[in-house]
């Protein structure tokens, strides 16, 4: 591995750390304010409850007011009845009285009720106060660990930029500027490579990409994602490993009405999947790039069956195993889906595979994978 890699693969480790340390600076101020936000809240309960109990006592002595004007307008109405002439009058001085007495009686009740509820608001204020002072507490201690936490990542934040500065001066400018500006759009610059794919965006790679990749000798960034590829030779999956049994591969129905195939160059479009699908006496021709899944040109629909109609595409690819309905292909629109493409590429891996040890063998394949063989 070039020293550079080492050095991009360090710093990338030191800048995930620093984004954490800075995503967790910046969310502590935010958390200072939720627990005040909560403090506010049980103080504005203790104010209701506050605001309710004044209430109530102004209420008391608003109807304890009321009382004694009407005691006062009774006795005031009993000494004019000593004076009346007339039995009428008497009456209505009576009547007076008696309405007097009833708004007293009123009064009262509702003086009661007060009481009654005074308990309840008394013990709803000491309540909300006990939680304040509780609160108030665990808010400051909180608080405090938050700003304690703070100084201990701002201090670790220093410490991590030196080092990133230190490793930054093991990289030539053209490759660090690379790296950061892919970094800042994806995530990350710098990826491995395992199993033949970018284990960044998840693309196969081209063969010579990877072989390129596997020797060490230069950097190559991955053509999907341009993020910077690096191989480890100890990670390498247990399929690539010589001598290790592999599945045995199912061989595609000769008659089938779809058939999917490889081939390693088509129209200076470099790797390719084509997708032949027979339908009511027309064959359609479907074009994907192999890295990508991308659908390259339009779809193209020809009398007869496939092997009829496009007969040219057929020379020197190989036979995969792929069935999915035109429905299904029309809903994948213009790219594949990546389950789709690893299924075909993880087939391809198989059909290689496969030709290898039939050549080694000097013997023929049951199934052949190339289109000759199978017809």
């Amino acid at each position: 591995m070039l020293p550079e890699i080492e050095n991009l693969l360090k710093l990338q480790t030191v800048d995930k750390e620093i984004r954490r340390l800075q995503d967790e600076i910046a969310e502590l101020p935010k958390r200072v304010a939720a627990i005040e936000h909560k403090l506010a809240g049980t103080r504005t309960q203790l104010d209701k409850a506050q605001a309710a109990l004044k209430g109530d006592e102004a209420a008391r002595r608003k109807y304890d007011g009321n009382i004694n004007e009407l005691r006062t307008r009774i006795s005031k109405y009993r000494d004019q009845s000593l004076d009346v002439k007339t039995n009428e009058q008497y009456r209505a001085l009576l009547a007076e009285i008696q309405f007097a007495e009833a708004e007293i009686l009123a009064n009262e009740d509702r003086i009661l009720e007060l009481m009654v509820q005074a308990d309840a608001r008394d013990k709803e204020v000491k309540t909300a106060q006990a939680e304040l002072k509780a609160e108030t507490g665990e808010i400051e201690q909180e608080k405090e660990q938050a700003r304690r936490r703070t100084a201990e990542d701002e201090k670790l934040l220093g410490d991590w930029r030196a080092k990133r500065e230190q490793l930054r001066s093991g990289v030539r400018e053209d490759l660090l500027r690379h790296y950061e500006r892919v970094s800042k759009f994806r995530g990350s610059g710098i990826a491995e490579v395992r199993d033949q794919k970018c284990m960044g965006c998840q693309v196969i790679l081209r063969p010579q990409t990877y072989n390129e990749v596997r020797s060490g000798k230069e950097t190559v960034v991955c053509d999907s994602c341009q993020r910077i590829l690096y191989f480890d030779p100890e990670k390498e999956l247990v399929e690539q490993k010589p001598g290790i049994h592999r599945p045995k591969r199912h061989h595609p129905k000769i008659d089938a009405s779809q058939a999917w195939y490889f081939r390693p160059e088509f129209a200076h479009e470099g790797e390719v999947f084509l997708c032949f699908t027979n339908a009511r006496g027309q064959a359609s021709r479907r074009v994907y790039d192999v890295h990508t899944g991308r659908l390259l040109g339009d779809i193209l629909i020809r009398e007869g069956d496939f092997r009829h109609a496009f007969p040219e595409d057929l020379t020197g690819s190989t036979r995969l195993n792929g069935l999915w309905t035109e429905e299904e292909l029309d809903g994948f629109g213009s790219e594949l889906p990546m389950v789709i493409l690893d299924s075909l590429n993880g087939d391809l891996d198989l059909a290689r595979h496969e030709a290898s040890a039939a050549a080694h063998a000097k013997r023929p394949v049951a199934a052949a994978p190339t289109e000759q063989a199978a017809g």
